[in-house]
């Protein structure tokens, strides 16, 4: 049953992917090789769409992989199963924060748990551009490295990028001017 499938893959996620929203692009890749539920380009709007709106991109992007996988009650339990872990998982330190925050194996724990988390959003981040900006279908099958580059994406990248470092505006701002270019330019 899809249902039981969602809440597994997902229960999985969000018990696994330590470090927030985008530590879960690895999970979703593979998720999405192992189920042929969605491919990367859907990886890639998913994580407009999540950037784009309300609420952590983790159950953002489970809630959209449940609803484009099994429609409304899809999206229901994807989104469920993927707060659940974190859900359990506070109740418990919660209740024994105090006791523990002292522990030098709590302190031992969380010095391991950066480095992983920093790889994982590494990862996420070389995901996203491959996925965005290079071609990576259209060289496969020709071979032809002028294919697995497209120069305005590449272009766009760099000048939304100088911008953010440049003028440190608020997100919403280089989301809606991207959004326009890309309606104007026809990506």
């Amino acid at each position: 049953m899809i249902y039981l499938h969602l809440a597994w893959e997902f229960l999985q996620i969000g018990l696994f992917a330590v470090g927030g929203g985008m530590a879960t692009l690895p999970f979703l890749q593979r998720l999405g090789e192992r189920t042929g539920w969605f491919n990367e380009k859907f990886i890639t709007d998913m994580i407009a769409i999540s950037e784009s709106t309300p609420g952590p991109i983790g159950i953002n992007m489970a809630t959209y992989v449940g609803y484009n996988t099994a429609g409304i009650l899809g999206g229901v339990v994807a989104t469920l199963a993927e707060i659940l872990p974190s859900v359990i998982i506070v109740v418990l330190v919660s209740k024994s924060l105090e006791r523990f925050s002292e522990s030098k194996y709590v302190a031992y724990t969380f010095y391991g748990l950066r480095p992983a988390v920093t790889g994982l959003i590494a990862a996420a981040v070389l995901a996203v551009f491959r996925a965005a900006v290079l071609n990576t279908a259209l060289f496969r099958q020709t071979g032809a490295f002028s294919d697995l580059i497209s120069l305005k994406y590449i272009l766009f990248f760099a000048v939304i990028f100088a911008a953010i470092r440049k003028f440190k505006k608020s997100p919403i701002l280089y989301i809606a001017i991207s959004a326009v270019v890309g309606i104007v330019m026809k990506f």
